[in-house]
Formats: C-alpha cells, sequence, structure tokens
C-alpha cells in the first residue's frame, strides 16, 4: 500500500484512499466492459442487490458476465460523488451516489445517478477483494440536443 494519497482523495486516510483507487478502477472495467479487470478486483463469491436482478440476491459472477459480454455502442463513464468509507478490521463499506455519464452511439448524452454501497474484504494474501453490492436508482437526466453541443453549458428553459 502506498503511503501517498492519490489526488482526489484528500481528507481520507492512505488506506481508505487505496480503496477508493480499487473501487474506481471497479467502475472504469464496468463502463469499458474490461471483464479480465473486474474479475480480479471482486470476490467469486459476490453477492448482489441492483435494479437488473429485479429485487433477487444475485450470487456469483455469472449474472454479471452477461453484461460484460453484450455488445456496447457508445461510451460512458462513472464517478462516486462524495464517498463515505468506513474501515472495520478487514472490511470496509464505500457508498455514494455514482453518476453515469453516457453518450450514444449517435452522440446524444444522459446522466444517471444510483445510490450505492459496495462491501470490500481483505484477503489473506493483503489485497481487497470486491464481496458484495447494492445499487439503487436514484435519478436520470437526458440532455437536448442544444445543451449536448454546447458542452452542457446551458440550462434548459424554464417549464421543459
Amino acid at each position: 500500500m502506498s503511503e501517498t494519497i492519490p489526488a482526489g482523495c484528500s481528507g481520507f486516510t492512505a488506506e481508505q484512499a487505496e480503496l477508493l483507487q480499487l473501487n474506481q478502477q471497479l467502475l472504469d472495467a464496468i463502463d469499458s466492459g474490461d471483464w479480465d479487470v473486474y474479475a480480479r478486483l471482486c470476490d467469486a463469491g459476490l453477492t448482489a442487490y441492483e435494479p437488473e436482478a429485479a429485487g433477487h440476491l444475485v450470487p456469483g459472477l455469472g449474472f454479471h458476465r452477461t453484461y460484460f459480454e453484450a455488445e456496447r455502442s457508445g461510451s460512458a463513464r462513472s464517478v462516486l460523488s462524495s464517498p463515505h468509507v468506513r474501515l472495520m478490521g478487514d472490511s470496509a463499506v464505500i457508498c455514494g451516489i455514482r453518476l453515469i455519464q453516457r453518450r450514444s452511439a449517435s452522440g446524444s448524452q444522459s446522466t444517471s445517478a444510483c445510490s450505492e454501497t459496495r462491501v470490500w474484504q481483505k484477503s489473506a494474501d493483503g489485497s481487497w477483494r470486491h464481496v458484495h453490492f447494492h445499487r439503487s436508482p436514484a435519478g436520470f437526466v437526458e440532455l437536448t440536443a442544444a445543451v449536448a453541443s454546447s458542452g452542457g453549458n446551458e440550462s434548459p428553459a424554464a417549464g421543459s
């Protein structure tokens, strides 16, 4: 573990910053469809509650692999807004609002938000593994062509 706290992680201990970096690597792997990185960061017994599972607890990685194998069009970028990190011995909880910015193949843009809690556990070899997450929708905004073409610097007209 590095003793240097990375940019964007001020106010966190070195171990909390390490977890935030791992969590961002996980989100980047999801956004880019990088199954190898995702599987390396996750425990084989990963469990999840997420909208795609329609209220069911999903055990293992198989359910998630389906989404990595699907053909992708456009791009996505995720960031965890206002993260909270709690260390409890060899376990840690990271929670916050995950903002997902998407651009379709046709160029339209949208931002969605979800409340997300991820649980990480330190393995016997000292590395952290993602073991559980819970994700719930929190909002969605689709940008109009005028806003998207201006770089998002225009406000939609009142009443739109």
